[in-house]
């Protein structure tokens, strides 16, 4: 009621006026009770209103005038919403505090209340910048605050992907951490603050979490990276107990593997394929993994009758000359061993995951490009996700780096095991951060790639929204961010470019593009813009990818591609 909190009875008899003082500028909210509902946890809140970017509406109105909108968008180094953290204990005059400062990144956190301890509740922090990673627990009858577990690196903690499982009855969470430099979880006693035992350890990665029997402390869990002579990236299942011991593997054949678990978990169907080999589905015992039947081995003769070559992987060394980079390879239809094709890669390098196809490919945007003449392929390099810690924080600080050293080696190792692959003729396409790469890829690597297509690329980490680009460049906004920025090195463009942009893209601003296109007519630079109306985040869609074709057709093949208007 005019920003502040009131308590009533049940019966609206009672009336409890628990603060005054509220304005629009200085709420009060975000409530939650403890389960007993002896105390209420609030917060005084500091609204913070996001800047808005703007929209000209040109297409799809009847009215002879575009039309005008505008969105909130929160950019890099913009300020938050900010909590400060208030108990209200039943029978008291007054709310107190709690001894935390004040919450100003996100926003008023989960909270886990304590139910062996009367009065304490615990809940989880991240610091702006993605380098400090808290466990809090909170004590209403002192208001200190106690640290259970504290993380920090030097790099970034991923923060989308800490697991956290709060286990009450034992005083224990189970947390993921990649701070022995991969991906594993953790038993962690709540009381003492200590870690008890590492659950996962070894040079491979947890995946997910698919479940948790309690009662028998075992962990089902999705793993990738544990078999060595295995593509580091397929996908097994297993299970573990809390204290590390009987690690059982569920689907131990080679390939990318997804399930799918009965409900009482006694069984599970496996699907389980590779980009060139069709997925075989299975059912196998969910206590041991063991296979009870074979449901399906797909027919793909028809297919084979069409005579479109599968895509196929391929690995090579990365800049470092030891760890392996993965890729796939499309080919051209009717390929001759004797001449010579151009490459063009599909890029995109954005950290938050890998983006290889690991499961079967029978047919792909990739393939179909490779039917006018081109080897097509894609490739996950240094600074994306799923491998090492190592491997993943190539990216900090550092998006122009876009795993190009890594990817140009792969390249030209393919050239050295297929001769028919000519790397004076490469060219990338990418979409949204893949824009920004295919952009990166000529001006900071114009000896090798030749042509781009650029579409609704987040040429500039500065105009990009927040929470991606914080939590790969860091906070605050230093000089690193305008140094990577494709808009500071348009004058450097070396080949042939078409930039693709909505002009209501919501996710990538569009000024995005319309300043990096700026920045190369002020330097004389020649290129193509292609700007479709009405249109969002998008590659440019069946007009886009047929502009695309064609560009690569004349920037690579010499030839004028056909004119459609006839």
């Amino acid at each position: 009621m005019n920003h502040n909190l009131q308590l009533k009875s049940l019966t609206g008899a009672t009336e409890i006026q628990l603060t005054s003082d509220g304005t629009e500028y200085a709420k009060y909210g975000s409530m939650a009770w403890s389960p007993d509902g002896s105390y209420l946890i609030f917060y005084r809140i500091l609204p913070y209103e996001d800047s808005v970017i703007h929209y000209l509406k040109m297409a799809g109105d009847a009215s002879t005038r575009g039309g005008h909108f505008s969105i909130p968008y929160k950019q890099p180094g913009d300020p938050f919403t900010s909590y400060e953290m208030m108990v209200y204990k039943i029978g008291e005059k007054e709310p107190g505090k709690i001894n935390i400062p004040i919450i100003d990144f996100f926003g008023a956190p989960y909270l886990h209340f304590n139910k062996t301890q009367s009065g304490k509740f615990l809940f989880e922090r991240v610091d702006r910048g993605h380098q400090r990673f808290r466990i809090l627990e909170a004590d209403i009858h002192t208001g200190e605050i106690r640290t259970v577990y504290d993380e920090q690196t030097n790099s970034f903690i991923y923060e989308s992907r800490i697991f956290t499982d709060y286990l009450p009855e034992t005083n224990e969470i189970i947390l993921s951490s990649e701070k022995d430099g991969w991906r594993h979880l953790y038993l962690l006693d709540i009381v003492s603050g200590k870690i008890k035992n590492q659950i996962s350890s070894g040079s491979w990665i947890v995946k997910e979490i698919d479940s948790i029997d309690y009662k028998k402390r075992e962990i089902w869990f999705r793993g990738a990276g544990m078999k060595e002579l295995e593509n580091p990236y397929y996908v097994h299942h297993y299970r573990i107990g809390f204290d590390g011991r009987n690690l059982v593997e569920l689907n131990p054949e080679t390939g990318h593997h997804q399930v799918s678990y009965s409900a009482d978990g006694k069984y599970f169907l496996d699907s389980y394929s590779e980009v060139n080999k069709a997925p075989i589905i299975t059912v196998r015992s969910g206590a041991t993994g063991k296979k009870l039947m074979t449901v399906e081995t797909p027919d793909t003769s028809r297919l084979k009758a069409l005579q479109i070559p599968t895509a196929v992987p391929f690995k090579a060394k990365g800049r470092d000359g030891k760890t392996d980079i993965w890729g796939v390879v499309c080919w051209p239809v009717d390929m001759d061993s004797m001449k010579q094709y151009p490459v063009i890669e599909h890029i995109y390098a954005g950290p938050q995951d890998a983006f290889v196809p690991k499961s079967y490919l029978p047919y792909s945007e990739m393939q179909s490009m490779a039917a006018l003449g081109f080897i097509v392929v894609q490739i996950d390099g240094m600074g994306t996700a799923n491998r090492s810690k190592a491997f993943h924080d190539v990216c900090w600080k550092n998006l122009a780096d876009g795993g190009f050293p890594d990817r140009i080696r792969w390249i030209k190792a393919l050239a050295e095991t297929y001769p028919w692959v000519d790397t004076t003729r490469v060219g990338l396409y990418g979409t949204s951060a893949g824009g920004q790469n295919a952009l990166g890829g000529l001006l900071f690597h114009p000896s090798f790639y030749k042509a781009a297509v650029s579409a609704c690329g987040c040429h500039d980490n500065r105009i990009d929204k927040q929470w991606w680009n914080e939590q790969w460049m860091g906070y605050p906004v230093g000089q690193h961010y305008e140094a990577q920025s494709n808009i500071t090195h348009a004058n450097k463009l070396s080949g042939n470019l078409l930039l693709i942009v909505g002009d209501e893209d919501n996710n990538v601003p569009p000024e995005s593009t319309y300043r990096v296109a700026d920045a190369l007519i002020k330097s004389g630079k020649h290129f193509e813009l292609l700007s479709i109306p009405g249109m969002g985040h998008s590659d440019g869609g069946p007009y886009g990818r047929i502009r695309k074709r064609d560009f690569f057709v004349k920037s690579l093949f010499r030839i004028v591609p056909p004119d459609r208007n006839k």
